[in-house]
């Protein structure tokens, strides 16, 4: 694959996708867009592949969108042709959407968070599975500063993960989240040195891959993402139905059996 604004890497069962403009803090532009979307949707259809991880080159995760390209974007583009994808109907619509394709994937996302993850960089790291963060990093929403709404399902995603009082204060003063307070707010799970980021990205992509079953990750990934729109009664029909697949799966015997053996595990995640 040929793409000019990310670096698209394979390291044993992980996806390494770096968006690649550092000289303009990794801003969104079509091209940037466009060539993400095909590197996850390659990542997830390459069988070898078990977990990925999203980083920034340089200072920063991703600014948002490249203010030439938003001084410039017609009203429309949000519901441009060029965007609309057909749906896989096996997926939930809601993570089929332009930005929020992250939950729809059937691998983990992590995203190793280098700097400055404001606007669509934020929201890029609140639809992942894991966010890692520098403590260089910083978080802004930038909505309300540009005289914008909360954009893409923000509105939606961010008290889910920050609580309410948080979210509103993130989207209505858009004030830098520095590093620390994010940790204290749960918006990142975990904080390491900025020279230890992709060490620490590379440590949890490998224990999705190789410690724990692709199999039950893919499908509890699917469950968490859902339950949302779920009540308990379909949340605990839905794992009754999983169960029964889960109990005549590969993944299945070879848990059991690397465990009665005490050897390290061969999932195949079938």
């Amino acid at each position: 694959m040929n793409f000019k604004e990310i670096i698209y890497e394979t390291e044993g069962h992980m996806a390494i996708i770096t968006l690649n403009r550092p000289k303009r803090m990794n801003t969104l532009t079509k091209m940037l867009e466009g060539e993400l979307y095909e590197a996850m949707r390659a990542a997830d259809l390459d069988e070898n592949v078990r977990a990925i991880i999203l980083t920034g080159q340089g200072r920063a995760f991703c600014a948002g969108m490249d203010m030439d390209e938003l001084e410039v974007l017609p009203p429309d583009d949000i519901s441009a042709r060029e965007w609309m994808r057909p749906y896989d109907m096996n997926r939930r619509a809601d993570y089929q959407t332009r930005y929020s394709y992250f939950p729809g994937l059937t691998k983990p996302v992590i995203s190793a968070i280098n700097g400055a993850a404001a606007g669509l960089g934020l929201i890029f790291a609140l639809y992942s599975d894991f966010r890692i963060a520098s403590s260089n990093a910083a978080f802004a929403t930038a909505f309300v500063k540009r005289g914008l709404v909360a954009e893409h399902g923000i509105a939606f995603i961010l008290p889910r993960v920050v609580g309410h009082a948080n979210a509103i204060d993130m989207l209505l003063t858009s004030r830098k989240i520095k590093a620390d307070e994010a940790r204290e707010i749960n918006l990142v799970h975990r904080l390491v040195a900025p020279d230890a980021l992709m060490d620490e990205a590379r440590a949890l992509a490998n224990c999705l891959s190789q410690e724990v079953s692709p199999r039950s990750v893919r499908v509890m990934k699917r469950q968490i993402w859902e339950v949302p729109f779920q009540s308990l009664g379909e949340a605990i029909t839905r794992a009754n139905e999983e169960m029964f697949l889960s109990i005549q799966s590969e993944d299945f015997t070879e848990g059991v059996a690397h465990f009665q053996e005490k050897r390290p595990p061969q999932f195949t995640g079938r």
